[in-house]
């Protein structure tokens, strides 16, 4: 949200004049290759100033009113120096960690065990109240930022908080979220009453969307799921034009912001703006951190965890960024969507080869019957670039037409019966790529990205 809009904010208003800032947090100071962002979702009832939120917030969030610090949501943002791409891992909140001061526990627990620890103590020697609150909730958040450096081996640059009050005045302020499900939903534990299929959700639907774990096939890891794609559709959002000129969404989204987001006092967002400005939404990608079990248990034999292995963790963090800084000079096949059209006569060849190139890593398109143009398979793109030039290859050797009426990084692949490539009937081959196996498929899906057309759909 800051990064997308900041640029477009020093037209209207100084947005680092009205955000709430932190002073004496342990970022940055290591050079590598990244800007790193921790990001944090706070299960609180309070504002960013600390001020507990109103009876009718309360209602309105349908949250009750239990006083709580537990950390839901924690997402490490990597972005490369030159601005040409960000990662958002997330990290299960049930993983279970080595936490400063506390041993090993729960990674959502760093921040509230440690921040209750301290202000107990300060309050036992003394200290008055509002004082302890304060160094306690400082402790917090240096514990939670030196736990997430610990498991992933990334220096934090810079420190995000927001809180439930926020999350829902973001939504509201774009218009609401666009989300799609695969089944219809009522769970009573968060809220969530849904149908199936593509909706648009505001304020308290949308927290019950990205709160729910329980009736879940996969637990908290859907439930991480269901956040990086509502991560991924309100980014794509936050970057049309339209968003980014309307003074009025500008003003409501600053009013949210200031009322409810938490950030390091070294960051000057519309500088990093700026460097970002040119961020394209294929190029904001999301991915959870490697796990070796949802069903593993505490020391103790007491709790049910998350169990990582922080040096699987830190290879692929430091992947990641070798990945992005590769990937800036050529072609990833996330970034492009691809429509299969079926021009010949063969039952399911469009199916079949859209479900191939999805596994190959392109975001997947729209799959049709219809007429072609050609005797022979042709690719359609925007422009002759490298992306359609990867997949006409892909396809063995199709030509590649330029029609200027598809979007940018929008392909659409045209089979007719002499299509001989992945997935046709003659393709006799090893067909490991369109194996209906779930775990093949899970390996081999490309990433969620904010540059899909329209939300994936998702338990």
């Amino acid at each position: 949200m800051l990064v997308c809009t900041g640029y477009a904010w020093n037209s209207v208003n100084s947005l680092n004049s009205n955000i709430t800032q932190l002073a004496g947090l342990p970022l940055g100071g290591t050079k590598d290759g990244a800007v790193d962002i921790l990001l944090v979702g706070m299960d609180s009832r309070t504002d960013a100033k600390g001020n507990p939120l109103s009876a009718k917030e309360l209602r309105w969030l349908r949250s009750g009113d239990q006083v709580t610090t537990s950390t839901d949501t924690i997402v490490l943002i990597r972005i490369p120096d030159d601005g040409s791409s960000a990662t958002a891992i997330s990290i299960p909140r049930d993983s279970y960690v080595e936490v400063p001061g506390i041993g090993m526990s729960k990674i959502n627990a760093a921040y509230g065990a440690t921040k209750e620890g301290v202000r107990r103590r300060e309050v036992e020697a003394g200290t008055p109240e509002a004082q302890a609150e304060h160094d306690g909730t400082l402790a917090g958040r240096k514990a939670l930022i030196d736990t997430v450096a610990t498991l992933t081996g990334v220096k934090v640059d810079h420190y995000a908080e927001v809180g439930l009050l926020g999350f829902a005045l973001l939504t509201n302020a774009v218009g609401g979220v666009d989300v799609c499900l695969k089944n219809p939903v009522n769970e009573p534990f968060s809220g969530a009453r849904f149908t199936a299929g593509r909706q648009t959700l505001r304020g308290p639907q949308a927290l019950s969307f990205v709160r729910q774990r329980h009736d879940l096939p996969r637990g908290d890891l859907d439930r991480i799921t269901r956040q990086q794609v509502f991560m991924a559709s309100l980014t794509q959002k936050m970057l049309s034009a339209q968003m980014l000129t309307d003074p009025g969404k500008l003003s409501e989204l600053q009013n949210a912001i200031s009322r409810s987001v938490v950030i390091d006092d070294d960051w000057d967002v519309l500088k990093f703006a700026e460097q970002l400005k040119d961020l394209s939404g294929g190029r904001v990608k999301f991915a959870t951190i490697p796990v070796v079990t949802e069903q593993g248990w505490s020391e103790d034999g007491q709790q049910s965890v998350v169990e990582v292995d922080p040096k699987q963790v830190q290879a692929f963090t430091e992947g990641l960024l070798n990945k992005q800084q590769a990937s800036a000079g050529s072609v990833d096949r996330a970034d492009y969507t691809v429509d299969v059209v079926n021009a010949g006569t063969i039952d399911g060849l469009a199916s079949n080869v859209s479900n191939i190139l999805t596994n190959k890593g392109f975001q997947t398109g729209k799959t049709s019957s219809g007429a072609a143009d050609d005797r022979d398979s042709v690719v359609y793109a925007h422009a002759d670039d490298a992306g359609a030039r990867l997949l006409a290859k892909e396809l063995g050797g199709a030509p590649v037409r330029v029609d200027p009426s598809l979007p940018e990084r929008r392909l659409r692949a045209v089979l007719t019966n002499t299509y001989e490539g992945p997935g046709s009937i003659s393709d006799t081959g090893a067909q490991a790529d369109s194996t209906p196996a779930v775990e093949q498929v899970a390996a081999n899906r490309p990433p969620i990205t904010a540059g899909t057309d329209g939300p994936t759909c998702v338990n």
